[in-house]
């Protein structure tokens, strides 16, 4: 089993349908402790189903707009755990109301909400975390071809990954002193509860699923055995890296030609 033992806190968990889902499943079955994060009473009680469905440990409460949540969190782990493997950052967030329309639009007060829950705290909680992780432990991030390319409507999500993306190759060298590995993981499209609020997302599936390579969207188990290997012992000379898994899309330059049926 690729994660015997490992303790693995599961940051950004929703639903069934989250990608923190799949990767929390895929750990689970290659043997990893885990331990879950919410934020608000609200997510709490979806948390703790999937905690106890999959055999989680504990759940704990984190809000990662605060630094004093993020400090009584890392506190919780320490006095639960010790120690920790792996560090699953699956969080991100912008108002609706910036996921449409121009990005020229974007508004001060939305452009430093998504910039914060979406990229900074990855910093946030890395810092934190960083005494309760040794030698061969794994972060994890989630990103999206929006951060390196234009995609409609992403707007300042696609920013914030794109801070995100530059945060892992700087905290690859911060973190790698003492041999902690960190990785982002570019997935395709995938029907969560935080894509449903961009807007037309139903156009970019389909589109995906039309003219990628492999003509077909990913799923949060291809994503989870994604992350299965970024967190495992395989992986241990890759850092500061990100992984697409997304059909093979980002190798596109144009959009091919299909050839008409007959």
């Amino acid at each position: 089993m690729l994660l015997k033992g490992k303790k693995a806190l599961i940051m950004g968990v929703a639903n069934n349908r989250s990608i923190a889902y799949g990767i929390s499943s895929a750990f689970t079955r290659e043997g990893a402790r885990l331990a879950f994060s919410y934020a608000g009473d609200a997510i709490k009680k979806r948390v703790e189903p999937i905690c106890e469905e999959l055999g989680g440990e504990f759940t704990f409460p984190c809000d990662v707009s605060s630094d004093a949540e993020i400090a009584a969190a890392a506190e919780t782990v320490k006095e639960k755990w010790g120690k920790i493997d792996v560090l699953v950052h699956s969080v991100a967030y912008a108002p609706k109301e910036e996921l449409a329309g121009r990005y020229l639009d974007t508004s001060r007060d939305g452009f430093r909400v998504a910039l914060d829950i979406s990229a900074y705290s990855l910093v946030a909680l890395c810092r934190a975390f960083e005494p309760l992780m040794d030698e061969g432990s794994s972060v994890i991030c989630m990103t999206y071809f929006g951060a390196q390319k234009l995609v409609p409507n992403y707007n300042v999500m696609g920013v914030a990954k794109a801070a995100l993306e530059a945060s892992v190759r700087y905290l690859a060298s911060d973190l790698g002193q003492k041999g902690v590995r960190i990785n982002a993981i570019s997935a395709g499209p995938i029907k969560t509860l935080a894509a449903s609020g961009i807007s037309d997302f139903r156009v970019i599936l389909d589109h995906i699923e039309r003219f990628s390579p492999l003509r077909r969207n990913v799923t949060i188990d291809q994503v989870g055995n994604a992350a299965l290997f970024l967190a495992s012992d395989l992986a241990s000379g890759v850092t500061g890296d990100v992984l697409f898994v997304d059909s093979g899309y980002q190798t596109i330059g144009l959009t091919p030609v299909m050839p008409e049926k007959h």
